[in-house]
């Protein structure tokens, strides 16, 4: 079987992704999206999703197309080209999660700085920016007062960018990452914050394992489900009242952290499960 490991570069998670096939003899290639062309998956058995770089409105759609036609041809694709496209989407995967009845912090999405500011105290004066499309805490910011917020928004609307806000949860300095894999979670751990509010590990949080409750794995199976991910980063946040809130759900999740804290050898049981289920 050909694995074709799509990224951005080579990477620590492209290169572990190899050592995992190479382990379990299988032949793995990775590939840069921003060189693909129209034949460029031609021969490949399944198809790893790892990042997907910036660029135009065009070459992602290429890129995405790609995918799309991968899968339509029998491939094995990983995360599928519609759950990457959900994923990707602050707003989209918002969406399906609140259709899913699932809990997640208020959300307003706008494009005009007077709907923002609107929406800016409808959340209580305190809210979490987010840039549409972004991971690992990247481009976050949390606006506490009314200038501060009509400046941001006033930037945000002059040069064509989505504003996307969230009430800001007051939480305990610490949520939960949980690696869903084929409808179970593989592993999970805490990230507690390190003077920040941010607790992401690419922003300086610790890690340590952690066994979930059963209503924190089902809400992180249900997110999962929610926007079509086999293999997902769910990020739990424990609010005020001991609730738990889905902030995130990553496509293409990491595991630089949690495999060491774990114990789990995630890139050999992403690979397991991409080969086992494409036979």
């Amino acid at each position: 079987m050909r694995i074709a490991v799509l990224s951005g570069g080579s990477g620590w998670h492209v290169q572990d992704v190899l050592r995992a096939a190479r382990e379990l003899r299988l032949c793995a290639e990775p590939l840069d999206f921003r060189a693909l062309h129209d034949r460029a998956l031609d021969g490949f058995d399944a198809v790893l999703v790892r990042t997907m770089p910036a660029g135009s409105l065009e070459q992602v759609v290429f890129r995405m197309d790609l995918l799309h036609e991968a899968s339509a041809r029998g491939g094995r694709v990983l995360n599928p080209p519609r759950a990457v496209e959900v994923c990707v989407d602050k707003y989209l995967t918002t969406a399906r999660l609140v259709r899913a009845g699932i809990p997640t912090p208020e959300t307003a999405v706008c494009q005009k700085s007077d709907d923002a500011m609107v929406a800016f105290a409808r959340l209580g004066g305190d809210a979490v920016l987010k840039p549409l499309f972004g991971a690992e805490g990247r481009g976050m910011c949390r606006i506490t007062d009314a200038e501060t917020a009509w400046r941001t928004f006033r930037v945000l609307e002059q040069t064509g960018q989505v504003i996307y806000l969230q009430r800001f949860v007051r939480h305990p300095g610490w949520d939960l990452r949980a690696f869903v894999l084929g409808g179970r979670v593989l592993a999970s751990m805490k990230r507690t914050a390190s003077n920040d509010w941010r607790t992401n590990v690419a922003q300086g949080g610790t890690a340590e394992r952690v066994a979930l409750t059963r209503e924190e794995e089902r809400l992180a199976l249900a997110a999962a489900e929610a926007v079509g991910c086999p293999v997902a980063g769910v990020d739990l946040l424990p609010g005020p009242g001991g609730e738990r809130f889905v902030i995130e759900v990553n496509a293409v999740p990491g595991w630089k952290a949690l495999a060491p804290t774990c114990g789990v050898d995630v890139a050999k049981e992403v690979v397991r499960f991409l080969t086992r289920e494409g036979r």
